[in-house]
């Protein structure tokens, strides 16, 4: 709704500029809601004006500030124009904000914010995101959360925004640790015990083997016999291949499960290494594909062509790298889904990795590499449990739901729910979502439990008890759903600053969007439940009367739909009881 407000502040400042409404509708932001002074309305940077070339550079930007601002009329929807420094801030009528902005919100909460004019010019389309890629015969690693719940989050925004989104789960089902896993099992392994419990057979199978093959070249050579058979698509070593990859997909989808994550696409390198034969053929035809003095294949990317920046793309034995398998698997993917935009979400020590992808991509005349993206994430340090230090993001899940359910028991509330481990499950994904999407994602964090899982601040668990008490408020007072309500009613300072931010939530996606950053989301939220936990304390329903009542419920159920849409986008299940 903040398109109304911009569109009409636009249509003056387009008449007094002569540039076309359009042009100023996006500089139009939101003044944020401080607690010292509500203000409700918007603001313009007049330096974005000279940058766009829709005014001529000043020497003097506080005197061409303040002439521009004079020329700006007060009318119905504009009450006050001030200039600041380098900045009009346009105050608009606070009656008219929460007419239109709870109008909207009311008939149409699930669009409010995403179909904004603000939005239009992002790139629309299809976008492909491959996300998570644990490692097939390996347990679920916690260091994989955060590939996993970023991935969701960009995957949920983009759909959100209006993307044909495809989520891909490309898995590590193909290299050399396989030869060393199955030249471990054929050895050490035991069927009944992969029927008992089979990730944790294969994991110690693995440690077994790998220790092994660090001073004896006879299990080394076992191992690259097996892989090389694995690559000739041998019947026994496949099997074997099969039989782990069909098992650990489906442990991991019980993971998933659990975190509310799905995929469209399972995928793997298994899947492309066919296909890389055909990128070196493909790569040797054009005379990109260099061999080393060791024999190994290489692709100039120097910009002199001497050699002094290359990727390796083949062994001197002529097996095939996890580079030229990616390389493989982006061509298929356009082929096969004709994305606009593809996007790829690991840690940030696969930067290098990415950067020689993208580069290969366009040196072999791929143009569609520039829409090819790398979200790169730092590392979380000092995830522990009960039973010490935690590496399985199993344990993880079991730690969050067991600790929430502890709070919960003490604060006397799981009494009331009909399934309280479900709840405090969801409370607990929650909690370490939030966690972990408060800073930017290249840094590193260090995991903290009693901060994760703290009632108050900003936490998953305070953003959950905000929306469960507004849906308790609006369950035992009505849910304001009649057609009209009296904007007159909602004039006080907890009313405005609430309805003031709202009016962010358009831009606050936007930055989402541009930087494919959630904390920008994150921040928005846990402010608006710090905003509704105030005016729900302060703004008495029962008791008021029908008309004010009716008028606060409107306030706390578009509030509360906010705060559901916004979790949903970041991955969270919102809660209505706990």
């Amino acid at each position: 709704m903040a398109c109304f407000f911009r569109r009409s502040i636009a249509a003056q400042l387009s008449r007094i500029c002569g540039a076309q409404e359009d042009v100023f509708v996006p500089l139009l932001s939101a003044i944020p809601a401080s607690k010292k002074q509500v203000i409700p309305g918007l603001r313009l940077t007049v330096n974005s004006l000279v940058k766009n070339g829709t005014l001529s550079p000043d020497p003097d930007l506080q005197t061409q500030t303040e002439r521009l601002a004079k020329q700006v009329k007060e009318d119905g929807v504009v009450e006050e124009v001030v200039a600041g420094r380098g900045v009009i801030n346009f105050r608009i009528n606070s009656l008219l904000l929460a007419e239109k902005l709870l109008e909207q919100l009311h008939a149409e909460p699930q669009s409010f914010g995403v179909k904004s004019e603000i939005l239009q010019n992002l790139q629309k389309g299809r976008t492909l995101v491959e996300y998570s890629s644990p490692n097939i015969a390996k347990k679920f690693h916690a260091g994989h959360l955060r590939s996993t719940i970023i991935g969701n989050f960009i995957a949920n925004l983009k759909e959100a925004l209006g993307n044909d989104v495809i989520r891909v789960n490309y898995l590590g089902d193909w290299g050399m640790q396989f030869g060393l896993l199955g030249a471990g099992f054929l050895r050490l392994g035991s069927q009944e015990k992969l029927r008992e419990n089979a990730l944790q057979h294969l994991f110690e199978v693995y440690v077994q083997v790998n220790r092994e093959a660090q001073h004896d070249d006879s299990v080394r050579l076992a191992a690259a016999e097996f892989f090389r058979q694995l690559e000739q698509h041998d019947e026994q070593a496949l099997s074997l291949w099969k039989q782990f990859r069909e098992i650990t997909v489906e442990e991991y989808q019980k993971i998933y499960e659990r975190l509310g994550v799905s995929f469209d696409h399972y995928s793997g390198e298994s899947f492309h290494q066919r296909q890389s034969l055909e990128v070196l053929k493909d790569l040797r035809s054009q005379g990109l594909l260099k061999t080393t003095e060791k024999g190994t294949g290489v692709i100039d990317l120097s910009t002199e062509g001497d050699l002094s920046s290359y990727a390796t793309v083949v062994r001197s034995d002529g097996t095939s790298l996890y580079i030229t398998r990616d390389v493989a698997a982006a061509l298929d993917r356009k082929e096969r889904f004709s994305f606009d935009e593809m996007i790829y979400v690991t840690d940030k020590s696969q930067s290098v990795h990415f950067q020689q992808l993208f580069q290969i991509l366009r040196v072999m005349g791929h143009h569609w590499a520039e829409k090819c993206v790398h979200v790169p994430f730092g590392l979380v340090v000092g995830m522990s449990s009960r039973l010490g230090e935690v590496v399985l993001l199993e344990d993880v899940l079991n730690e969050a739901r067991y600790r929430m359910l502890q709070n919960m028991q003490e604060a006397k509330t799981s009494k009331e729910l009909s399934d309280p481990e479900v709840v405090a499950e969801q409370i607990g994904v929650s909690a370490l979502i939030i966690q972990d999407f408060k800073g930017p994602l290249i840094s590193d964090y260090k995991f903290d439990w009693q901060k994760v899982l703290q009632a108050q601040g900003d936490t998953g668990v305070f953003l959950q008890y905000t929306h469960a008490r507004l849906c308790s408020l609006l369950r035992m007072q009505g849910s304001g759903s009649r057609a009209h309500f009296n904007p007159a009613h909602l004039q006080d300072n907890r009313s405005i600053s609430i309805l003031q931010h709202l009016l962010r939530y358009d831009e606050v996606l936007l930055q989402s969007a541009l930087e494919l950053q959630p904390r920008h989301l994150v921040n928005f939220l846990t402010t608006l439940s710090h905003l509704a936990s105030s005016a729900h304390r302060e703004l008495q329903v029962k008791g008021s009367s029908a008309e004010v009542a009716q008028a606060r419920l409107r306030l706390f159920s578009c509030t509360c739909s906010v705060l559901a849409n916004g979790m949903k986008i970041l991955g969270i299940t919102p809660v209505e009881k706990m």
